[in-house]
């Protein structure tokens, strides 16, 4: 770049130079017409050659920013990349780090909780066994044994709810190594892919087939459940349909997807010498994509009122290269599908959005889990509002027990880390509940 400028320099300047001489030679020497009509040509041509010069000069000066401007750009554009990445691995230790020390402190709490509730249980059937009749100890078992049994309930379902918190935090790097995986197997299977297209047409059917429940045992749905093969049904016309795969998806939603566009005119044009019967061979191929969309359109299975479908269709294209080359060369191709309710999808885009469907499934169940937490801890709370005022009124109908009543209220009560105490909080931190700890136990408790 820099010898360029010393030439256009050159230039300019024997340009600069030779038209003073002309001047100066002139001046001082007659000239004959024939000798002045050549210098002026000569001066004309190099004041041509000078605004090329110039002109070349501006544009290498132009291009020249522009790059700088580039590097400029992809500088920064690293340098943010770079602090957003130490930013998510410094955010995934830290949460990682707050998982652990929630689940140690949850474990500490659930085992102080179950064993003082144990010592209590016995320590109030060991004092009342010599002092309450038979009726009074049928009584008090009726009012423990349940209350037992959904603190043992709850802290399953608290065990459960934490085991999948860490499994959820680990789905990213699941996914991650899910995906390298489906890599490779693509890799593997392009060489079947090859024999496929060159094969005969219902091995190029079963070749699609095979593609896409090979990507739907993948995506982590569970077939049966989260999506079915081939479902017969009828449209309100009375014509019998049958999709070749319905997704399910949360408040009774589902996806279409099919598989049956035709790849004939794309082998053509993989096995076509000339590049005449290529030319026609991609627009045969277009002709068959864009018709099978009006097919599909015309199917309407968003109207369907058995599958509650989205607005939209997937239409699958089971080889990668199939896929970019229809929209390579028709630009409007996808926009025209999506206008008939149809996105045209491909192996590496339906993969990542079965994904995306699995994991809307995952935080649906998890919901759904926290949902019944909360209902079982509202039960228990009311249970054990129902056990303190037994046991207040076992307190004040029974003088000859005056004494184990009130060390049974202590342990309730009393201390930084009463039952009371730990069962209201229980409350705080979001279980359902109708009823309420008498106000007397709370003030005793929190003094």
């Amino acid at each position: 770049m820099d010898m360029l400028y010393l030439l256009i320099g050159i230039v300019l300047g024997g340009t600069a130079t030779g038209v003073a001489f002309f001047y100066y030679y002139k001046s001082t020497n007659p000239l004959k017409p024939e000798e002045i009509r050549q210098l002026e040509s000569e001066r004309a041509a190099l004041q041509i050659a000078q605004k090329l010069a110039e002109g070349k000069l501006a544009n290498l000066q132009e291009e020249s920013s522009s790059l700088r401007n580039e590097i400029r750009m992809e500088r920064e554009l690293n340098h943010r990349t770079s602090i957003a990445l130490a930013t998510r691995t410094e955010e995934l230790k830290n949460l990682n780090q707050r998982l652990h020390e929630q689940k140690t402190d949850l474990e500490s709490l659930q085992e102080k909780f179950q064993n003082q509730f144990k010592n209590l249980a016995n320590e109030i059937l060991e004092e009342k066994t010599k002092k309450f009749t038979d009726q009074n100890k049928i009584n008090l078992g009726e009012i423990l044994t349940p209350l037992r049994e959904k603190i043992i309930e709850f802290e399953r379902k608290v065990e459960s709810t934490n085991k999948e918190s860490i499994e959820r935090n680990s789905a990213l790097k699941e996914q991650i190594i899910g995906l390298r995986e489906l890599n490779l197997q693509i890799t593997k299977e392009a060489e079947n892919l090859t024999k496929a297209l060159k094969g005969e047409s219902k091995t190029r059917g079963n070749w699609g087939e095979y593609m896409l429940e090979s990507i739907l045992e993948k995506s982590g749905l569970a077939k049966g459940e989260q999506y079915e093969v081939q479902v017969s049904m009828t449209n309100p016309e009375g014509r019998r349909l049958q999709p070749d795969v319905v997704v399910r998806l949360p408040a009774q939603k589902n996806i279409i997807i099919d598989s049956k566009v035709s790849l004939n005119a794309y082998e053509r044009y993989c096995n076509a010498d000339v590049a005449g019967q290529r030319e026609l061979e991609i627009k045969n191929h277009l002709l068959s994509i864009r018709s099978h969309i009006k097919g599909l359109s015309e199917k309407n299975y968003q109207a369907m009122y058995q599958i509650g479908s989205l607005d939209f269709v997937l239409l699958f294209m089971p080889i990668e290269p199939a896929f970019s080359l229809a929209v390579q060369h028709d630009t409007e191709l996808f926009l025209d599908a999506y206008d008939r309710n149809i996105v045209i999808v491909s192996p590496s885009t339906l993969i990542a959005t079965l994904r995306t469907i699995a994991s809307i499934w995952r935080q649906e169940n998890q919901n759904k889990h926290a949902l019944e937490i909360a209902r079982q801890g509202g039960q228990l709370y009311d249970k054990f509002v129902a056990f303190t005022e037994d046991l207040m009124s076992v307190g004040k109908n029974l003088d000859t027990t005056s004494k184990s009543y009130q060390e049974a209220m202590k342990k309730l009560s009393d201390g930084r880390d009463n039952l009371i105490r730990k069962t209201e909080r229980l409350k705080e931190l979001g279980a359902k509940s109708t009823k309420f700890i008498d106000q007397n136990l709370l003030g005793s408790a929190n003094e």
